[in-house]
């Protein structure tokens, strides 16, 4: 199997509720191997006048050394935009000497006019969809604002490339928008991150491309099967990081509705939240909510096949019940994931706060922050809250706003504030007990 999925929650209801959440951890085998499965790596990134100097330079040499790496059977692209976009290496196959080729057209690149993203966007698409049947990653890098165009043209070409490719981003330096490049990742099932200053471009590419070669499966899909009657009211992915899911849903029929998460590496593990509303029971009775599946294309003669895989360990149940000591209970992993939702949101709503001079309001909403941040042992988040306020009791959440706080301190804290801690496991998860978690495995 290339998929295991563990199921989380608390089946007990109490009379006259009929809400159901479970945490679905979905983890790919180890075993899935990436080799042999055609990738199509693009490169998009902005050449307009405030790139001059360093980080062209710096651009120019990331690019090349993240070429140099690709094995021969992956195929690459580089697009370059101001106002307008140009292609500067159409999709070739990373042999020896399409990658000195590269090297060459690199050189020539240089730096001028405004920003208009949704140009590079364009144009990556329109060589992604050269190859339907690839992976198919990009790589946005900017360092400005975007204002070289109407405010919504990223959004219309984000609704062209739906479903064409992937695309992590980054921005350097600060003088760039965090929401209009999050925007751009979210939409294309990426991520979105800073780089401070020109000399950070090498190793972001680098890692870009171990992530995107690593691809094994594509086109994953959480499908949720509900019984009639019931409704999904959310799905949200909530790690490695908060992504909101339940607009995006596709019908597969009446009673079936699927989430697209993209291409997935050999070993990748990601958690999901899910909420269910069923007809509300009597006590003693007990129903299935939802029947959780994971739709796939898997490399299968040099091309791809459609596999399913319905774990039924996996399902999640409501059983009603009078009795307050077991309805009463809130599954470890589902309140861990709430905090972690609750922790982003006052990270956000926090620095909004701190950016409009409402000093009280930051304070109290980043020493939430703190708290939640200290309770779950977040060590991570606790280090980026520690750049923007002085933590005087985390266990409290007593903080004091610093004076004296990097553009890039904000800036990175607000990008991460969506990453989040994975639940810690205490062993092995066996069948559930009186209120406890269901787990179940493929």
């Amino acid at each position: 199997m290339a998929f295991k999925i563990e199921a989380f929650q608390n089946r007990f209801l109490p009379p006259a509720q009929g809400r159901v959440d479970a945490i679905l951890s979905v983890t790919a085998s180890p075993d899935v191997a990436s080799g042999g499965n055609q990738v199509v790596i693009g490169f998009i990134v902005d050449k307009s006048g405030s790139m001059s100097g360093d980080r062209i330079e710096g651009v120019k040499r990331a690019v090349w050394r993240a070429i140099s790496m690709l094995e021969e059977h992956v195929w690459f692209f580089v697009v370059a935009f101001d106002s307008s976009a140009q292609i500067i290496l159409r999709e070739a196959q990373a042999t020896q000497v399409n990658k000195q080729a590269a090297g060459l057209a690199l050189q020539g690149l240089t730096a001028a006019g405004g920003t208009a993203m949704s140009t590079g966007l364009a144009a990556a698409r329109s060589i992604f969809a050269r190859a339907p049947d690839a992976i198919r990653q990009a790589v946005f890098l900017t360092d400005g604002k975007n204002e070289s165009e109407a405010s919504t043209n990223v959004a219309e070409e984000l609704k062209r490339c739906e479903g064409v490719f992937e695309c992590d981003c980054w921005g350097v330096g600060t003088d760039w928008r965090v929401g209009e490049v999050q925007e751009i990742a979210r939409a294309q099932l990426g991520k979105a991150s800073l780089v401070p200053d020109p000399a950070g471009i090498d190793a972001a590419f680098r890692a870009a491309m171990e992530k995107a070669s690593s691809k094994a499966l594509k086109d994953v899909r959480l499908r949720i099967w509900t019984p009639q009657g019931a409704q999904v009211v959310f799905v949200k992915q909530v790690n490695p990081t908060i992504e909101e899911m339940t607009d995006k849903a596709k019908v597969v029929s009446a009673q079936v509705r699927e989430y697209m998460t993209g291409a997935w590496s050999g070993g990748e593990s990601r958690d999901f939240h899910v909420a269910i509303d069923v007809k509300v029971g009597t006590v003693g009775d007990e129903m299935l909510a939802a029947r959780p599946s994971v739709a796939y294309l898997a490399s299968s003669g040099g091309g791809w096949a459609e596999q399913e895989e319905k774990p039924p360990e996996a399902r999640l149940f409501a059983s009603w019940t009078g009795d307050d000591s077991l309805s009463s209970r809130i599954d470890n992993h589902v309140a861990h994931y709430t905090g972690q939702d609750d922790l982003a949101h006052a990270i956000q709503a926090g620095l909004e706060a701190r950016e409009q001079g409402n000093e009280a309001a930051a304070t109290q909403l980043l020493g939430k922050a703190v708290k939640i941040a200290h309770a779950s042992h977040n060590a991570d988040m606790t280090q980026r809250l520690s750049k923007v306020v002085e933590v005087l009791d985390p266990s409290a959440g007593t903080v004091r706003l610093k004076k004296d706080v990097k553009k890039a301190a904000t800036m990175d804290l607000e990008l991460e504030s969506r990453t989040t801690k994975r639940v810690a496991r205490k062993g092995a998860a066996g069948p559930p007990g009186p209120g406890g978690a269901s787990s179940g495995s493929t």
